[in-house]
């Protein structure tokens, strides 16, 4: 297939998207901080961390970063800010499962998981930071471990590549595959490291619910759920048959009820991932294959635009 189709992914895709970085300011540089730093403060704070600055305290901030030399002086509550870690452990969780091979947009969602997947780990290895991840999806998973190598990036690359292209409509699909790939993330990352996690916006699960908090305690983590537009609503045309693994099912998408009862389903799931986000503190990056891919976090991180945090 071809690398743009929108269906599959290549390895040569995957690389060439290193040239993309510069597009997006995910991380910092010596010049220029970017939003993400510093919207999730770690709960460990460890070798690798240095001191930045004093400011007002504000709430929310960790009560263990007050200066109190600067608070007594100044009779206001100040809290002292640092620079992230500049190596630091970098483990993308990325899905390819069944349930994203499918899309209405510009690609299928499991081709933009992919995307989100390499651009994230070639501004990572750009970062100087330790890169690896977590390929989960029916019922497998491939796990690599986090180095500052290219050979180490194109190893995950790889391996996302080989699962996508194998993807199908006719494989049974793992009830919680990302509590299931977050309990294993769990088991290998050391505290302080920055976990991604690239899923499909269903995979929301009460386990994985479970598994995010257990995991959020240690880890900085950031949330990327991918969706399509006919996740949220479906159109009105008419009669629809659906065919998958020998049961067939039908749809009459002219019925109100129907498509109503769908939307609050689908807001449902969105409120789910926002409460969780601003539960947990943690930074939600929603990704729609309506829309380019790199477009989209531009939006997100441009640092002339405040980031909203849940």
């Amino acid at each position: 297939m071809n690398a743009s189709d929108g269906i599959r992914v290549t390895l040569s895709e995957l690389i060439e998207m290193r040239h993309r970085v510069r597009e997006v300011q995910l991380f910092s540089t010596p010049g220029q901080r970017s939003p993400l730093v510093g919207l999730h403060h770690s709960k460990l704070r460890g070798r690798g961390v240095d001191f930045d600055q004093v400011r007002v305290y504000q709430a929310g901030d960790d009560v263990r970063t007050i200066d109190w030399r600067v608070t007594a002086r100044t009779q206001e509550p100040h809290t002292k800010l640092f620079h992230e870690e500049r190596e630091r452990p970098i483990f993308i969780m990325v899905e390819q499962s069944c349930r994203l091979f499918f899309g209405s947009g510009q690609m299928f969602k499991s081709v933009l998981a992919a995307q989100a997947a390499s651009l994230i780990g070639w501004a990572a290895l750009g970062h100087n930071d330790r890169v690896g991840g977590l390929v989960f999806g029916d019922n497998e998973h491939y796990e690599i471990k986090p180095r500052r190598s290219k050979q180490s990036l194109l190893q995950l690359l790889n391996r996302l590549v080989r699962v996508n292209q194998s993807l199908d409509t006719e494989r049974q699909p793992e009830a919680d595959a990302l509590g299931m790939a977050l309990r294993r993330g769990r088991e290998v990352l050391r505290p302080g490291s920055l976990v991604v996690v690239i899923c499909d916006e269903r995979a929301l699960t009460e386990g994985a619910e479970q598994q995010l908090s257990l995991l959020a305690r240690h880890c900085d983590l950031l949330l990327l759920p991918i969706s399509d537009p006919l996740d949220h609503a479906l159109p009105a045309a008419g009669l629809l048959r659906f065919a998958q693994r020998g049961a067939q099912l039908e749809l009459d998408t002219l019925n109100i009820d129907l498509r109503q009862a769908y939307k609050a389903q689908a807001e449902a799931r969105i409120a789910r991932w926002e409460l969780l986000a601003q539960k947990l503190r943690l930074l939600l990056m929603p990704l729609s294959t309506q829309s380019e891919m790199v477009e989209q976090l531009r939006e997100y991180l441009n640092p002339q635009r405040p980031v909203k945090k849940p």
